[in-house]
C-alpha cells in the first residue's frame, strides 16, 4: 500500500468540499491499495472493516442472493464508493460488507479503515449522522411494519373473500335442512292417508318404485326446456289434476313438472291409486321435493367442502413447507380464493401445460406471490378485462405467466417496479411492498426469477422455478426452527 495526497483527495466529489486539516486527516489514516482484474476487493458477509474510494479503474457491486452471485452495479467514475458504507451507526448493528467489491480492471483503491470512517462522519458532520441513523432505522422499522400490515391486509381480504363465498352455500344447506324437516313430515301424512284410504301394500310399493324411477339419472325430465316450454307443461298438468278433482292442482304441478312429471306419469299414478289420486298425488310431490331438497344439501356441503378444500391448499397449513407440488393446484386454489375479488365481468383464461412435473417450493409463500400477481392484475384492469395464467417450462425451468388486459406499467416505471415502497396506486392505495415481497419469495427464498413486460393492454408477468432443489442448509435450518 501507498499514502496518498490531500490534493489526490480533494479531486473526489466525496471530499471535495472539506477543509486541508480534514484531508490531511484523512491521507494520513488512509492508504492507496492496488487490486489486478478479478481481485475481490471485500467479500458480502465479512466483518466491515474498510471504507473503499475508487481512485482509478473500474469496479463493480455484486449480491450473493442465496448463492446466486449478481452484479448490482458497476462503475469507473472517480470517487464511486463502497465497503463499511454503514460504520458510522457502530455497534447498534453487526457491522458486515453487505455487498462485494471487485475490480473488473487494474484500479486504485482508497482503503480508510472503518472506525475512522465512522469517527469522521460522527465528528465533522454530526446532524448528518442523526439524520442518517434515523432515515436507516426508519426505513427498516416502516418496512418491517408495513410488511406485516401488506401480509395482514391480504390475509383480511382473503378471509372476507372466502367467508362470501362460504355463506351462499351455507344459508342454502341450512334453508334446506330445515324446509327437508317439514317435507318429511307432510310426506309421512300423506303416506298414512294413502293407507287409511285402503290402497295396500302392493300399490304403496308401485307408487315408491315410480318415484325411484322418477330420481333416476336422466329420469323423465326434457332436457334443456324453455320457460315457455315449462310453463305449458305446468298448464296442461295443472288442468290435469284440476279435473280429477286433485286438491291444490295448481300449487302441485310446478313441483310436480319441476320433478319430471307430466301428465304421463300422472296417469301411471291413477292407474295404481285409483279413487285415492289426490293422496297419492300429494304424496309424491312430498318425496319428490324431499329428494330435491337432499340434492340441494349435497351441491351446497359439496361447494362448502371444495371451498375449504381451497383454502387449505392455499394456505398449505397441513403440509410440510418445502416440497414437490402442482403448481396447477397451487394456482386453482389461488383463483378460487380470490373469486369475488376478480368478480363477473373479468375473464378468467388458465392455459396449463400438462407435462410439467411438480416443482419443489414453500407453496404458502408462492401462494402469496400469485395473490399479489393477480390482485395487482385486477386493479389495472379496473373489473373489466382477461386475466391469463398460463405455466409452462422454458430452458429447464418452470414458468408461470399472468397476464393482464389492463392499463399497463408506464415504461419509466418498469425498472422500479420492484423497489421497495415504489407503487404505481395513487397515495392510500398500495404499500409499494407486494411486488417486492414477491421479488424476494421467488428470487430469495426460491431461487428463481421474476419479470415483467408490459404495453396499454397487455401486462406480463413471467415467473421462473427451478425444477430441481435448490435448498441450501440455511433453509433447511430455518425450516427445522
Amino acid at each position: 500500500m501507498t499514502v496518498v495526497t490531500p490534493e489526490r483527495l480533494r479531486t473526489l466529489f466525496l471530499f471535495e468540499d472539506l477543509d486541508e486539516d480534514k484531508l490531511a486527516w484523512l491521507a494520513g489514516y488512509g492508504k492507496v491499495r492496488t487490486y489486478d482484474a478479478g481481485a475481490l476487493i471485500c467479500a458480502q458477509g465479512e466483518p466491515a472493516e474498510f471504507f473503499y474510494v475508487l481512485l482509478d479503474g473500474e469496479i463493480s457491486m455484486l449480491q450473493n442472493v442465496r448463492g446466486n452471485v449478481i452484479e448490482t452495479t458497476r462503475s469507473s467514475q472517480i470517487g464511486s464508493y463502497g465497503g463499511a458504507t454503514q460504520a458510522y451507526i457502530g455497534d447498534r448493528i453487526e457491522q458486515r460488507y453487505g455487498h462485494s467489491l471487485r475490480a473488473v480492471r487494474p484500479s486504485e483503491m482508497f482503503v480508510l479503515p472503518a472506525r475512522k470512517f465512522a469517527m469522521a462522519v460522527r465528528k465533522w458532520f454530526p446532524m448528518a449522522t442523526h439524520l442518517l441513523e434515523g432515515a436507516f432505522f426508519g426505513s427498516a422499522t416502516a418496512r418491517r411494519i408495513v410488511d406485516q400490515r401488506e401480509r395482514l391486509t391480504a390475509l383480511g381480504t382473503l378471509t372476507a373473500g372466502l367467508t362470501h363465498e362460504l355463506n351462499n352455500p351455507a344459508a342454502a344447506a341450512s334453508r334446506a335442512a330445515s324446509e327437508l324437516g317439514e317435507r318429511l313430515v307432510v310426506a309421512q301424512q300423506r303416506l298414512a292417508e294413502l293407507a287409511s284410504g285402503g290402497v295396500d301394500c302392493d300399490r304403496v310399493g308401485d307408487l315408491v318404485r315410480l318415484r325411484e324411477r322418477l330420481r333416476e339419472p336422466g329420469g323423465t325430465r326434457p332436457p334443456n326446456r324453455t320457460p315457455l316450454q315449462v310453463n305449458d307443461a305446468e298448464d296442461e298438468l295443472g288442468d290435469w289434476l284440476e279435473d280429477r278433482g286433485v286438491a291444490g292442482a295448481w300449487e302441485l304441478s310446478p313441483e310436480l313438472v319441476a320433478a319430471g312429471v307430466g301428465v304421463e306419469q300422472a296417469e301411471e299414478v291413477a292407474a295404481i291409486a285409483g279413487d285415492r289420486l289426490p293422496a297419492a298425488m300429494s304424496w309424491l310431490a312430498e318425496v319428490l321435493a324431499v329428494a330435491a331438497l337432499q340434492a340441494e344439501i349435497a351441491d351446497a356441503t359439496g361447494r362448502i367442502t371444495a371451498l375449504l378444500d381451497s383454502a387449505r391448499q392455499y394456505s398449505q397449513l397441513d403440509r410440510a413447507p418445502y416440497q414437490p407440488v402442482d403448481l396447477r393446484d397451487l394456482l386453482g386454489s389461488t383463483l378460487t380464493m380470490l373469486r369475488r375479488k376478480i368478480g363477473e365481468k373479468v375473464e378468467v383464461v388458465t392455459d396449463y401445460d400438462p407435462g410439467l412435473p411438480p416443482v419443489p417450493v414453500y407453496a404458502a409463500e408462492l401462494n402469496q406471490v400469485w395473490t399479489n400477481l393477480i390482485v395487482n392484475a385486477l386493479h389495472a384492469m379496473h373489473g373489466v378485462g382477461v386475466l391469463t395464467v398460463r405455466t409452462g417450462r422454458v430452458n429447464g425451468d418452470a414458468l408461470v405467466e399472468i397476464a393482464d388486459t389492463g392499463d399497463g406499467i408506464p415504461p419509466d416505471d418498469l425498472s422500479r417496479i420492484f423497489t421497495p415502497f415504489f407503487t404505481t396506486k395513487p397515495v392510500g392505495e398500495g404499500t409499494g411492498l407486494g411486488l417486492d415481497i414477491s421479488w424476494r419469495i421467488v428470487v430469495d427464498r426460491h431461487h428463481g426469477d421474476i419479470q415483467v413486460e408490459s404495453e396499454p393492454g397487455r401486462t406480463v408477468f413471467r415467473v421462473r422455478l427451478p425444477l430441481t432443489e435448490q435448498r441450501g442448509d440455511d433453509d433447511a435450518a430455518a425450516d427445522e426452527d
